[in-house]
């Protein structure tokens, strides 16, 4: 990279805690957190909380905390539809149990090449790239030099982890992302060029 070190922007993604109903293929329902899924975030932010701007995902399971941590540290929040979770379409509600029963193999097929094995009615990998891109770069453009959270969900984090990386995007589901886990990015601003580097990944606050 040339040129002179302007600013550093630092960006943290949590990811949502437990939610009501147990782990199953969720996407873009709209299940609010558990109990303990809101101990597990409350945990994961009690030590970090230097952020001048929230951004979240419109979905309950972030949108609630993300807005009450808002509240609590009286910075902006902003809401943004492009941090929905990807679509999995006629897998949305089911557990992998569920799924396997049908075909024992099938999500094995998915996690590998979810281009060619997706679920029917899902949301292609190349639109959800798309559109998390999208949202990424707007935020690095109205956030330089600031310090950002984004509630979201294990996707956008994945996808998130992609675009820092120059990974395929069809290579999201190697990324294990857990509950309440928080991934740290800097990225380095000099002039019109942008460094990211990615920190840490998936700290997560010990099992309650």
């Amino acid at each position: 990279m040339s040129g002179k070190l302007l600013s550093e922007t630092r960006i943290d993604l949590l990811r949502h805690g437990e939610t009501l109903g147990g782990r199953r293929y969720r996407g873009q329902s709209d299940d609010p957190l558990s109990d303990k899924g809101w101990l597990q975030m409350r945990s994961a932010v009690a030590e970090v909380n230097a952020w001048d701007v929230i951004y979240s995902s419109p979905l309950r399971r972030c949108a609630e905390f993300a807005e009450e941590l808002a509240a609590k540290l009286a910075v902006p929040i902003r809401i943004d539809a492009r941090l929905k979770e990807i679509g999995f379409g006629s897998w949305e509600g089911r557990t992998a149990e569920e799924l396997r029963q049908d075909d024992p193999l099938c999500i094995e097929r998915f996690w590998r090449d979810p281009v060619k094995n997706r679920p029917e009615g899902a949301e292609p990998v190349a639109s959800f790239h798309t559109r998390v891109a999208a949202a990424w770069q707007a935020i690095l453009d109205s956030h330089t030099g600031q310090r950002v959270l984004i509630v979201g969900h294990a996707g956008i984090t994945r996808m998130v982890l992609s675009l820092v990386l120059g990974s395929p995007p069809e290579h999201m589901f190697r990324i294990q992302v857990e509950n309440a886990g928080i991934t740290r990015i800097r990225v380095r601003n000099a002039g019109d060029e942008m460094f990211p580097i990615l920190e840490f990944h998936g700290h997560t606050i010990a099992s309650i």
